[in-house]
């Protein structure tokens, strides 16, 4: 495919995946359980970080997370006792436990209290087009707080390499403007301009079988090779080709 064939064919496919049906089965669906900005991007936050592995275990072990927070993320980061944080023991989604789940509500309550939440602390080191060094600055923000060396692993540095595609997934939540009630687009301090695609298996085997990437592996590389592909179809808006990809992978086996 040329250029604008392969225009066309991504731009049909976003439009066929990008509708609220896809909600039913993507863990999206968590956060749009809720109203409330600052329930939303804590949902959608602890819904993307154990994102991985199989899709119904991930939606499932989401919703565990917000009824061990009463089903209100905000005010349990917020005021949550030493008492109701023991309730999450015996937590576990893969190699996220218990442990990891308590630092991070500690994490999430020092982000709002200290750094005027989850929006500012990625948006105050955002780039024109890269949330990448964000990522990483957010990583030291997020670990101020006293934590184990092994729950650092469940947050992404993409200045180590990593294609962090987990909280380029959360990242595209927030911020894309998606006038089809997927993605909330409640986070307007950051362009949509400057998101990565959330590179995984499904959507890494897809862009090299349509020419967007050529590295093997789904790394940071490997990000800014697609990034730059895909923003010669769509500046502005270059992750809403995540639909088409992932959808292409996951639904129709491509």
């Amino acid at each position: 495919m040329n250029k604008t064939e392969l225009m066309e064919f991504l731009d049909e496919k976003v439009l066929q995946y990008n509708t609220t049906t896809f909600i039913d089965s993507d863990p999206i669906q968590i956060p749009h359980q809720f109203s409330l900005k600052e329930d939303i991007e804590i949902a959608a936050f602890l819904t993307a970080t154990i994102s991985w592995g199989n899709r119904k275990m991930i939606i499932s072990n989401s919703k565990r997370m917000m009824a061990m927070m009463g089903d209100s993320p905000y005010d349990f980061v917020m005021s949550h006792t030493d008492a109701q944080l023991q309730k999450a023991e015996g937590f576990v989604h893969r190699t996220f436990n218990s442990e990891d789940f308590k630092t991070f509500i500690k994490a999430l309550q020092h982000i709002y209290a200290t750094h005027n939440g989850l929006e500012m602390a990625f948006a105050k080191n955002q780039q024109p087009l890269s949330m990448q060094p964000a990522i990483a600055e957010f990583k030291k923000l997020f670990f101020a707080v006293s934590h184990q060396r092994r729950t650092m692993k469940h947050v992404s540095d993409p200045m180590q390499g990593s294609a962090a595609k987990r909280i380029n997934m959360f990242l595209r939540w927030m911020v894309r403007q998606d006038q089809n009630g997927v993605d909330f687009g409640i986070w307007k301090s950051i362009s949509p301009a400057a998101l990565s695609c959330p590179l995984d298996v499904h959507s890494g085997n897809v862009a090299r079988k349509l020419g967007l990437l050529t590295r093997k592996q789904n790394d940071g590389k490997a990000l800014a090779e697609l990034d730059a592909a895909l923003r010669i179809l769509d500046a502005n808006d270059p992750v809403k080709y995540d639909f088409a990809l992932f959808g292409l992978g996951v639904f129709e086996g491509f």
